[in-house]
């Protein structure tokens, strides 16, 4: 179960208001896109995650700062002694495993 549930980033709400509201640049709307796509890859790991059978604690979406440098972890799976780091992207296309 997820300690700290997914939520829609402010970013991607304010994107999707003005992609409804006005006409935006080609680089606006690949922006956009690009920003669509990574949540809804977040979305369908968390699907295939809710699957796990184990005693973990999840945390989603974590921003984190170090000397003065922030950084966000999409997804943080911790079990009694070991942690799991997630970084998700979706991508399409034709991919080979060598």
């Amino acid at each position: 179960m997820a300690y700290k549930p997914r939520s829609v980033p402010e970013e991607l709400k304010v994107l999707r208001i003005l992609n409804n509201q006005m006409d935006l640049t080609s680089e606006q709307e690949n922006y956009y896109l690009y920003k669509e796509k990574g949540f809804e890859g977040e979305v369908q790991f968390d699907l295939l995650r809710e699957q796990l059978q184990s005693d973990c604690l999840i945390l989603n979406d974590l921003l984190l700062e170090v000397n003065n440098t922030f950084f966000q972890i999409d997804i943080l799976i911790l079990f009694q002694e070991i942690i799991y780091l997630f970084e998700v992207k979706r991508r399409f296309g034709y991919y080979f495993r060598v």
